[in-house]
């Protein structure tokens, strides 16, 4: 069976989609305050790297910038923020339209059920602090059925 990276076509559509949510979530007056500060220059390539190693793909994230504890140490110690996550989530439903996915397909359908997952859970967890976040975790894999053991 293919991985969701296999079926989504590989990194150019994941870097496609890491372009079309940032685009979305900088024009969110909610989502857009994350980045106010500034955000690294290469957010979009290290993003869609991130998605396609939890999804199947190449280890490039893993290899080149980090673990899963570097990633949810980034998003946390900014207490709860719910309603964030729920236009986050919903930039990205818009941002999987804006890279030609429908609402019903079995991809678009795994890759809101692995954003919306990703974003309440693994990147939600510590939010009172980024220094409660163990060392050593790995990025969590995502398969068609949800988030892979182990």
């Amino acid at each position: 069976m293919q991985t969701v990276y296999e079926a989504a076509g590989g990194a150019g559509f994941f870097l496609s989609l890491a372009e079309a949510w940032h685009a979305r979530v900088l024009a969110d007056e909610v989502v857009g305050h994350a980045f106010s500060h500034g955000f690294h220059p290469e957010h979009t390539r290290r993003l869609a790297a991130y998605w396609a190693e939890a999804l199947g793909g190449p280890t490039t994230y893993s290899d080149s910038y980090g673990d899963e504890t570097s990633v949810v140490r980034m998003h946390s110690g900014n207490g709860p923020h719910e309603d964030m996550d729920r236009r986050a989530i919903a930039c990205f439903d818009q941002a999987l339209t804006d890279v030609g996915l429908s609402d019903d397909s079995p991809l678009s359908r795994a890759l809101h059920d692995y954003f919306s997952w990703a974003t309440t859970t693994t990147m939600s967890r510590y939010h009172r602090s980024a220094d409660d976040v163990p060392d050593g975790l790995a990025i969590r894999q995502w398969s068609w059925d949800g988030p892979v053991s182990g």
